[in-house]
């Protein structure tokens, strides 16, 4: 499972909210391109990297942030935050994003979203699939939607999306563990099996599904292996890491267990 640090920008600054509160919001080090350094410098490979006035604003704002920690550092950056047109996202990879992130953009513009899918590609283009209740929220979680998460992820699911984000609000930012239920109900209803035809006629049968990015709520370092068994492809880090619930010296060395 891939451990997935995370950084949210507001002015610039490297901040936490609560349940994306924007009132909550505490200041953890008003350089972000360092606190990524000391992410790489112990052993991590990928960062999430969230642009909270991004959201807020409906386009994209902290891109030379982006640009800054691409440039410096070799991690492999997933970006999100009010991507909302082609500009954006154009702006977005030119500026280092290895992967781009698109949330409310899935549930207010299907058709820009899907284009995306198909220009980028399913390795470049994550489905954010962010809610309260099994409901999908927007907008930097300020406007709840109609749609029911799950079907909401089958459909992009049948149209190509594979790597999915899914942050249950009701957790972010609190400590108080992982939506393990919700995210084994996800993996469930997402998995399928395709059968296959090899060249000398023999029917293979192969289990498929999404790769599931679990976000929100992560408290301590004893949960990470659960979510690795229930077939989280991913996991996102935040406040855990800011708080000194989970040291980046225990991520280490599980980066490093997990290659030998």
């Amino acid at each position: 499972m891939r451990i997935i640090p995370a950084i949210d920008i507001i002015d610039g600054k490297c901040v936490r909210l609560s349940k994306g509160d924007y009132g909550t919001k505490k200041v953890y080090n008003e350089n972000p391109l360092e606190v990524a350094m000391q992410f790489e410098a112990h052993g991590i490979e990928h960062l999430h990297l969230v642009d909270l006035d991004g959201a807020k604003s409906k386009h994209i704002v902290n891109h030379k942030v982006l640009d800054r920690i691409a440039t410096k550092t070799n991690l492999k950056i997933d970006f999100g935050g009010g991507l909302k047109t082609d500009e954006d996202l154009h702006v977005a990879f030119e500026s280092g994003a290895n992967q781009v992130t698109g949330g409310s953009i899935a549930v207010k513009n299907r058709e820009t979203f899907l284009r995306w899918l198909q220009k980028y590609g399913s390795s470049k283009i994550i489905l954010g699939a962010d809610a309260k209740d099994e409901k999908v929220s927007v907008s930097g979680w300020l406007e709840d939607s109609d749609k029911e998460l799950i079907p909401f992820i089958q459909s992009y699911q049948k149209k190509g999306a594979k790597y999915i984000i899914c942050t249950d609000i009701s957790k972010d930012g609190m400590l108080e563990g992982p939506s393990f239920n919700l995210y084994k109900k996800i993996l469930s209803k997402t998995m399928k099996i395709e059968t296959m035809v090899t060249g000398s006629g023999v029917e293979d049968k192969e289990v498929v599904g999404i790769n599931l990015i679990a976000s929100g709520g992560i408290s301590s370092f004893e949960e990470l292996p659960k979510l690795a068994k229930i077939g989280c492809e991913g996991t996102i880090i935040g406040k855990a890491i800011y708080e000194n619930r989970i040291s980046l010296k225990q991520l280490e060395n599980y980066i490093l267990g997990n290659e030998q």
